[in-house]
């Protein structure tokens, strides 16, 4: 099973629209408020992928560097209903991202 960890700004609702995956967000797992750099680090090797909503991620960071997939989510707003039509792409990226 996927381990996933949803960044800040994705809402922990979501995760009950996606099954088959173990997801905790970054507050359950207590590393709330740290930089995206220092995120990362922690987050490989304890998870599979990271989702987020923070589409300057990739600009920001050389994602190749860290070893976990990184899903970045586009729509409109970070508002669950915003993000709840994403939800079969959003599966089959979790599934297939390295």
């Amino acid at each position: 099973m996927r381990r996933v960890l949803f960044d800040e700004d994705v809402p922990r609702q979501l995760r009950r629209d996606l099954s088959g995956f173990e997801i905790q967000t970054v507050p359950e797992v207590g590393w709330s408020g740290l930089k995206n750099g220092e995120l990362l680090s922690r987050v490989a090797g304890l998870f599979d992928v990271f989702v987020t909503a923070d589409r300057n991620l990739p600009f920001q960071q050389n994602l190749s560097r860290f070893e976990i997939g990184v899903v970045v989510l586009t729509a409109p707003s970070t508002k669950l209903e915003d993000l709840r039509p994403l939800v079969a792409e959003l599966s089959q990226a979790i599934g297939i991202v390295q």
